[in-house]
């Protein structure tokens, strides 16, 4: 099996690589340098590239210089541009990094590489790309429609083009998907998922010695997807991983504060994002008998199925058990005179309700005592 792609030397392009190497194919990599403010980023590929052969995986790659070209173009990403705005991913100030046409121009490229490959191998090629769901609000040339109707451009202004397929794996993934694939996928070739993502960079704005400012919005998404999976980012940061991930963490709190008040009721606000409490019998779900799953009204993180909700008497829905999946987090609450154990919601940080040691003791004999507000209730249709 053969594929082609774009390999920036940043996490979801890495990611990619090893994906495809665990699945089998024999890879060639294109990396561009454009004149992008973080250019280092192709070094990273090259030591990922060095890696791998290190360890017996050839990996064919390829180092393109489009700066006398890219240089015609304004974006706050490519040398001379204005700086890069730092704050969240999905602001409106970091539409500042768009380069225009980038990726129609790297992807002309690499169908024409396939091409070759596909005449000279005598084969059939994948150009996989590893954009994602998160890039799709700033960046319009990372959105599935725009591959769409370029593959059929590219299809109908080239021969031998049904030898050619374009593939997006993480279009409908985000940053923390995508790690956790990589782990995945790196555990399957038995490498070191450490030393290959120190070996990858995404800030838009490092300094002179390539190390990640933890500012940009780049930075504080893969910040936060590390967070997600329970890993320490390693690559060097300009600040401690403490400094940098709680600087990541504010801004996230921020930025989805705002969504959150724009979505949410205001019981739903309150009970989630207030740590409040519904009164007891008022809530959508303490009666509730269908069957079906329970998931954070946040975040529509699984968090208990039907099967393991049960008449406690208290008022609330209650569940002697979460799903395998929820990761449900315990913290000590020492609020209104009382010590109880909170639980909140593992992806979104919720407050879902308390947990109690008077549940069935059949199940382990405990009671998750869940607000009705935190949770959405999908019916199980079978």
């Amino acid at each position: 099996m053969r594929a082609a792609m774009s390999l920036s030397g940043g996490m979801d392009s890495t990611a990619l690589l090893m994906r495809l190497l665990a699945d089998g194919y024999s890879v060639s990599c294109i990396s561009f340098i454009y004149g992008q403010k973080h250019s280092v980023e192709v070094q990273k590929a090259q030591a990922n590239i060095a890696y791998l052969a290190r360890n017996g995986i050839e990996v064919e790659h390829r180092v393109v210089d489009l700066t006398s070209a890219m240089e015609l173009f304004e974006s706050n990403l490519l040398k001379g541009g204005a700086d890069v705005p730092e704050g969240h991913y999905e602001e409106q100030q970091m539409k500042a990094t768009v380069v225009p046409n980038r990726n129609a121009i790297f992807s002309s490229i690499l169908y024409g590489y396939a091409l070759s490959i596909a005449e000279r191998e005598g084969v059939d090629v994948k150009i996989s790309l590893g954009v994602h769901s998160g890039d799709h609000a700033i960046y319009p040339d990372c959105r599935p429609e725009f591959y769409t109707s370029l593959e059929h451009a590219f299809a109908v202004g080239n021969w031998d083009s049904e030898k050619i397929q374009f593939e997006l794996p993480y279009i409908d993934g985000d940053k923390t998907d995508i790690l956790r694939d990589a782990q995945e996928s790196i555990a399957q070739l038995e490498l070191d998922f450490t030393e290959i993502f120190g070996n990858t960079i995404t800030s838009y704005n490092p300094d002179e010695d390539g190390r990640s400012s933890g500012k940009s919005g780049s930075d504080i998404e893969r910040v936060l997807a590390f967070h997600a999976i329970g890993e320490i980012d390693p690559i060097e940061y300009q600040n401690s991983w403490e400094v940098v991930l709680e600087h990541a963490l504010s801004i996230e709190r921020i930025h989805k504060d705002d969504e959150y008040r724009e979505r949410l009721t205001n019981q739903q606000y309150y009970v989630t994002r207030q740590s409040g409490t519904e009164q007891a019998f008022t809530g959508l779900y303490w009666d509730e008998k269908r069957a079906g799953e329970y998931r954070c009204i946040c975040c529509d993180h699984l968090l208990f199925t039907s099967e393991m909700k049960f008449d406690s008497g208290c008022g609330w829905p209650s569940f002697h058990s979460e799903h395998p999946d929820a990761g449900i987090n315990r913290i000590q609450d020492f609020t209104h005179g009382m010590v109880r154990t909170e639980v909140r919601c593992e992806r979104c940080d919720a407050h879902l309700g308390h947990i109690f040691n008077d549940g069935p003791t059949r199940f382990g004999g405990q009671r998750y005592c869940i607000n009705s507000a935190s949770m959405n209730f999908e019916v199980n249709e079978e």
